[in-house]
């Protein structure tokens, strides 16, 4: 399916239909060898991440045709963590990644067993003192507005006053971020930190989803479960074990306020390439955007599901 121009969002309606996610994955399954029979849907908001029935494997295909091109890097930041030891989830051995089918893209990773005992901050705040400390490999620098833009660029089911708000406002707090100074050292940075992306474990949790890695502050990573309070009810607590284990309190930096406006717009147009053919997202999504339009930044936030 090409998708070029103005066609854009036209072109890519209905490519992440349910259906079309399983066909893709029976694609993915006859590559690998692996029967899609009886495989789960565990989640389907920036990626459909399903858990295969018939092998230990977990299959993740990405869900936006402009973000396919993060795949390579997601291959290339696990394969990094594995080299250095990171407990993070680790790529399925033996087939060639990424997987590559029709207009989809996949990788595929070895499951975890379902273990019982929940991810902490603490546990996070030690994982990012980790992977911060790390020598970064070759990754792209920081640009948190580039996965907006490019939803944007494919959204479903928002009218022009909607996107031309939201490009306005990125233009806008992308030049507030320029002026920022940061007060630690630049480095390898996960992108997308908060517990979501914990897996327990048998050994201690492991990290997940390295979309959004790349060489950035460190500041970026503790900000998701900062504005998880602000924005989800999350327990304050679990924002100071994170600020306490990693020792460092980004709400008290002075360039908070505009980490919190970047992750707040990635939180509002996450899901706006499945709009149309996930609709049970879309009262969700267009709350946030109100929110978000009328300054209203105490108004709590429900999870999509």
């Amino acid at each position: 399916m090409a998708v070029t121009g103005k066609g854009h969002a036209m072109a890519t309606e209905g490519l992440f239909t349910r259906a079309n996610l399983r066909t893709a994955l029976a694609a993915v399954g006859a590559v690998i060898g692996v029967d899609p029979a009886g495989a789960r849907l565990l989640r389907f908001t920036n990626n459909a991440v399903f858990l295969m029935a018939r092998a230990p494997v977990v299959v993740r295909i990405v869900g936006s045709v402009a973000l396919r091109h993060r795949v390579d890097k997601v291959v290339r930041v696990a394969r990094w963590f594995a080299e250095n030891d990171v407990p993070a989830v680790r790529l399925t051995s033996g087939v060639a990644q990424p997987v590559f089918v029709g207009d989809y893209a996949a990788t595929v990773w070895d499951a975890i067993p379902e273990f019982d005992t929940p991810p902490r901050a603490a546990d996070l705040a030690r994982l990012l003192g980790l992977v911060h400390s790390l020598p970064p490999p070759l990754l792209p620098e920081w640009n948190p507005l580039d996965d907006v833009r490019r939803r944007l660029g494919e959204a479903e089911g928002l009218d022009g006053e909607e996107l031309a708000f939201l490009r306005a406002k990125c233009d806008e707090v992308d030049q507030r971020l320029a002026g920022l100074e940061f007060a630690l050292p630049r480095g390898l940075v996960h992108g997308d930190a908060h517990l979501g992306n914990l897996i327990p474990a048998a050994g201690g949790p492991v990290l997940c989803d390295f979309d959004s890695s790349c060489l950035g502050p460190p500041e970026w990573d503790l900000t998701p479960l900062a504005v998880g309070v602000s924005r989800f009810g999350e327990p304050a607590d679990r924002y100071r074990e994170l600020a306490d284990g990693y020792g460092f309190d980004v709400t008290r930096w002075a360039g908070f306020a505009v980490l919190r406006e970047v992750r707040e717009l990635k939180l509002i147009t996450s899901v706006l390439p499945i709009m149309n053919s996930s609709p049970e997202v879309r009262p969700e999504l267009l709350r946030r955007l109100r929110d978000f339009r009328v300054g209203n930044t105490s108004a709590r936030w429900s999870r999509y599901r």
